[in-house]
């Protein structure tokens, strides 16, 4: 019913480990989603993935989504999320969060003292923290990698 993660666990991103970079080139002007641009000049400029994901290594995890119930946030089942855990969360992050032990990804409503997780698909519903219920901030969503099949 929620977008539960396929593990009770992440992915470690082994902080022991050195982070080499891992330059990749990029063009230097921008694709157009609608109406081509013909002249465009492309320059190329190297960009480091490591370096755009991956603020704080040894708080960073990633964890591959199961479920739909963020789709409308480009989040989608099989998405690859990367968790800061040393980020605070804040009113409308998209976190990880242990519901009754189990691990969801949803958007965090924190309002007038009130708190409940926000699935990003109309179709799910609020998780709404009852008397006997924890609901535990894991760690703050900070980009998502989609793979597309070939």
């Amino acid at each position: 019913m929620h977008s539960i993660l396929n593990s009770p666990l992440p992915i470690p991103f082994d902080a022991a480990v050195q982070v080499l970079p891992l330059p990749l080139p990029i063009a230097g002007v921008h694709v157009r989603a609608g109406f081509p641009s013909p002249a465009d000049d492309f320059a190329v400029e190297r960009l480091d993935i490591m370096q755009l994901l991956v603020k704080h290594p040894q708080a960073t995890f990633f964890w591959r989504v199961r479920g739909d119930s963020m789709r409308e946030a480009g989040v989608d089942d099989g998405s690859i999320i990367v968790v800061d855990r040393a980020i605070r969360p804040k009113h409308g992050s998209i976190v990880v969060a242990m519901v009754d032990g189990e691990c969801t990804v949803k958007y965090l409503y924190q309002r007038t003292g009130r708190i409940k997780l926000r699935a990003a698909n109309p179709t799910y519903p609020d998780i709404v923290p009852k008397d006997s219920q924890t609901i535990e901030v894991w760690g703050v969503v900070v980009g998502s990698i989609k793979l597309f099949s070939s």
